[in-house]
């Protein structure tokens, strides 16, 4: 437990520092409608065109899109900034002096990155898309722990992607290139652009075998009951699995970085 301690210390003050942008979360709010309600409508006339059977109801479709506006903080969709300034600016050799895992450091902070935000925008999101815009709640209490659950493996996940993609800012001059690609990877095969089941069917292994779907489409349809609250262990499996291999390549990617590491200046 003392081994663990500055890292949960650093979890808890990250977490703590994050929550005070109330204001912030309160205008993405908006956006994040807008969003919302113009992907359902794009979606609704992909449904009202076609004639054949969906893999996903109206209302399911429906829930998925909130859900993803709900948790669209949990995506690694950029870095902590005062990683991306410590390594930029060389300051990350004070972190190198102290008596701390880097690697955990960084992971510490990046999964307080991907919750205190989503905390902030997905219950207010929640009201609102249940309360006006046909969102419904979860199929029954045990999809709505699996789900809830899920989205603890998404938000590790999540973390082990964002913390990769801080860590190559070793090899390169502000990091933002791989940032923007797994961006893009995730903004496409998680499902938030379009739901994975409507997906040709001939691209579902692939989409299986991602890690991307463990983001955000595995937790989804958990909560709608498209998946069986039964099938939460394989969901878990994925995402930990997945983790466990963001985190091997990060770390040996730190431990490569930090011999090569140069700073210069007083």
């Amino acid at each position: 437990m003392r081994a663990a301690s500055p890292y949960w210390a650093v979890l808890r003050a990250r977490f703590s520092a994050l929550l005070q942008y109330r204001a912030a979360a309160l205008a993405g709010l908006a956006t994040q409608v807008f969003w919302g309600l113009m992907r359902i409508m794009v979606l609704e006339a992909f449904f009202s065109s076609s004639t054949k059977a969906h893999p996903m109801t109206h209302d399911e479709m429906v829930g998925y899109v909130w859900l993803g506006q709900a948790t669209l903080g949990v995506l690694p969709w950029n870095n902590d900034k005062d990683v991306q300034t410590q390594v930029r600016t060389g300051s990350v050799a004070y972190e190198l002096t102290r008596p701390v895992d880097l690697y955990a450091l960084w992971y510490a902070r990046h999964v307080a990155m991907r919750t205190a935000p989503t905390l902030l925008r997905a219950i207010p999101m929640f009201v609102i898309a249940m309360l006006w815009f046909g969102m419904r709640p979860p199929v029954g209490v045990a999809a709505g722990l699996a789900w809830f659950v899920a989205t603890g493996g998404a938000i590790l996940l999540s973390a082990a992607i964002s913390n990769l993609t801080a860590i190559a800012q070793f090899w390169t001059v502000s990091g933002r290139g791989l940032q923007y690609l797994m961006s893009s990877l995730v903004w496409m095969f998680s499902g938030l652009a379009v739901p994975l089941p409507l997906f040709p069917e001939i691209l579902q292994p692939l989409l299986h075998a991602l890690p991307f779907r463990g983001i955000m489409d595995s937790p989804f349809r958990l909560w709608l009951g498209h998946l069986p609250a039964t099938a939460l262990p394989a969901v878990l499996f994925q995402q930990l699995v997945w983790t466990a291999i963001f985190v091997a390549i990060g770390r040996a990617l730190a431990a490569a970085g930090q011999r090569r590491l140069v700073v210069q200046g007083g």
